[in-house]
């Protein structure tokens, strides 16, 4: 996820496009998937990192990290 590389995140949970010159709240678990694809990792890899870190299950997960991967397709950072 190439745009996604581009994005410059602060602490307040807001990302920065400065190429699109475009703005996106966050909230902590997607700031977080986008600091994990900023790493590398994969989708599993995330899936498995966050299961590990919350209380929640790796199938609630998928479907999750599915949904964030689909919005960020609309908004064109993929």
């Amino acid at each position: 996820m190439q745009t996604l590389d581009q994005l410059v995140l602060d602490e307040n949970n807001i990302a920065f496009h400065p190429m699109m010159g475009n703005s996106y709240q966050l909230n902590d678990i997607a700031r977080e998937i986008i600091i994990l694809f900023k790493q590398y990792k994969t989708k599993d890899e995330i899936i498995k990192e966050l299961s590990s870190k919350y209380d929640v299950t790796q199938n609630e997960l998928f479907i999750d990290v599915s949904d964030f991967i689909a919005k960020v397709k609309v908004y064109g950072l993929q």
